[in-house]
């Protein structure tokens, strides 16, 4: 299993494209599963979650629990892909001041 974490601030009304962005495991090495736990500081934070071309969430609400995300408490969705694929977890605030998003991407290689 690889991991990849995160914490971020999403502007007022802002949007981040990919949290995961530049991590070492966005892009899918071979078959795998993804599971994505997300939690946030405030409500008002929802999040889209896909994998290449697939979307598996789209602009769903998060947990208000401010702070990073526990096994298995704040698990949201996983979902399968193929090597090669982008792994994106995307964010968008809904209120007027800015929210800190946290993540937790774990990725299964299936052999």
């Amino acid at each position: 299993m690889e991991v990849m974490t995160d914490r971020q601030s999403v502007a007022a009304n802002g949007t981040v494209a990919n949290a995961i962005t530049g991590k070492i495991h966005e892009f899918l090495q071979g078959p795998s599963r993804v599971r994505l736990y997300v939690t946030a500081s405030v409500v008002g934070l929802n999040v889209s979650f896909l994998i290449g071309s697939r979307t598996f969430m789209q602009d769903q609400e998060v947990s208000a629990q401010n702070r990073l995300p526990i096994v298995p408490d704040d698990w949201v969705v996983d979902g399968g892909g193929i090597a090669g694929q982008r792994v994106v977890v995307q964010y968008r605030n809904t209120t007027g001041g800015a929210i800190t998003a946290f993540s937790r991407v774990e990725v299964y290689q299936v052999r």
